[in-house]
């Protein structure tokens, strides 16, 4: 395969799965509690009996939520495509391969590294149901990419309500070849400094298999009963500082000495924007040369993160002014797709407004070679 543009970020959101996919591929004890399609108020959603609501049917972004023309401009523009009239229709543009492909044409991509759905399954509130749910969705995502394993990169989504559980799906789907572990990100789960994590972070230094976070931000804030222009201020904090919740992440790895113990694990923190990491990282080295050599670490933490560590953005003008204190090794640009704060359908008119004044060498690791070299891409 012929590669210019690679995605290091897209995704496939359990709302544009084929409706009956869980129900149907389940264990029959397990079928009361699987998500599934229901008519509501404003068309078939995604709802479990359980009480989650995972949104719309073909709806918006990972939510599912309702696509509403002069809202939010990137969506205009995705909508332009036909994207959610399609959806409405029946047409998973996202989730069948001949219609994945072409988007990708659409956008000048030749492969995309695809994210799945941790997050609605974390709405089930049922550790047992979302083991089964992840299982299902995985061996639906090791046929989808089947359909074209030098375009389609799936990342496996593992569970982190029970770590006995997450390394045994994990060795499920690495003995069939997956390129990348995705695992369940949420606000209040068990801290990466935590020895809790220690047997994924070994098995990912034994296999090569890189592990996925995907940012999600931090913990939303209740706006129940704040006034609508109150809301709109505590949401736009929230969505700005969605990246940089990662930053906590990135240093508890680290200090935890993980990356010291398990030299052959690779991380990936998606999704995560770039312009903040080069100050964590100085203020990582300066804290721990102040007063935490103590820790299991024989390099500067910023050492460990040249060596281990990938960050993936869509769009940051600051962030590749930076990529000398980055590393130019250690960021893959994706489009987001086909998410409202992503960039397809027009992801060739950023690449050249932020890349134009790279080298061709950096451009080419940033939108192609560090993904190839990461999930095995021959081209």
């Amino acid at each position: 395969m012929k590669y210019d543009v690679i995605s290091a970020d897209g995704h496939i959101d359990l709302i544009w799965l084929p409706p009956d996919l869980f129900t149907a591929n389940c264990a029959q004890a397990m079928k009361e509690r699987m998500p599934y399609v229901v008519d509501g108020p404003k068309g078939p959603e995604w709802i479990s009996r359980g009480g989650a609501k995972f949104g719309l049917v073909n709806g918006m972004g990972s939510a599912g939520r309702e696509y509403v023309p002069g809202v939010i401009h990137r969506s205009d523009r995705m909508a332009s495509t036909g994207l959610y009239e399609d959806g409405k229709k029946g047409i998973r543009r996202l989730s069948e391969p001949d219609l994945r492909l072409k988007d990708q044409d659409r956008d000048g991509v030749q492969a995309e590294v695809l994210y799945g759905i941790l997050g609605a399954s974390g709405r089930l509130n049922d550790p047992e149901a979302t083991t089964e749910v992840l299982r299902i969705y995985n061996d639906w995502l090791h046929d989808f990419c089947g359909a074209a394993p030098d375009r389609l990169v799936g990342l496996a989504n593992i569970p982190n309500h029970d770590m006995d559980v997450a390394i045994a799906e994990a060795k499920r789907v690495a003995k069939r070849g997956c390129k990348g572990f995705d695992v369940a990100n949420k606000p209040e789960m068990t801290p990466l400094w935590d020895p809790f994590w220690e047997p994924l972070w070994q098995l990912s230094h034994e296999t090569g298999i890189p592990v996925h976070f995907h940012t999600i931000g931090g913990k939303s804030p209740d706006t129940t009963k704040m006034p609508p222009f109150v809301q709109r201020r505590a949401f736009a904090a929230h969505i700005t500082n969605f990246q940089m919740h990662m930053g906590y992440m990135v240093m508890s790895l680290i200090f935890s000495g993980a990356p010291e113990r398990f030299p052959n694990m690779k991380v990936v923190i998606g999704e995560a924007g770039l312009g903040w990491i080069p100050y964590v990282l100085d203020h990582m080295d300066l804290e721990w040369k102040d007063q935490f050599k103590d820790l299991d670490l024989k390099m500067r933490p910023s050492d460990y993160w040249r060596r281990q560590f990938y960050a993936t953005y869509q769009t940051d003008r600051i962030g590749i002014r930076l990529l000398d204190e980055l590393g130019e090794d250690n960021v893959m640009w994706g489009s987001d797709y086909p998410h409202p704060d992503g960039i397809w359908p027009d992801s060739q008119d950023y690449l050249k407004r932020e890349l134009g004044n790279v080298a061709e060498t950096v451009r080419r690791k940033v939108t192609r070679d560090n993904a190839m070299k990461l999930y095995g891409l021959v081209g």
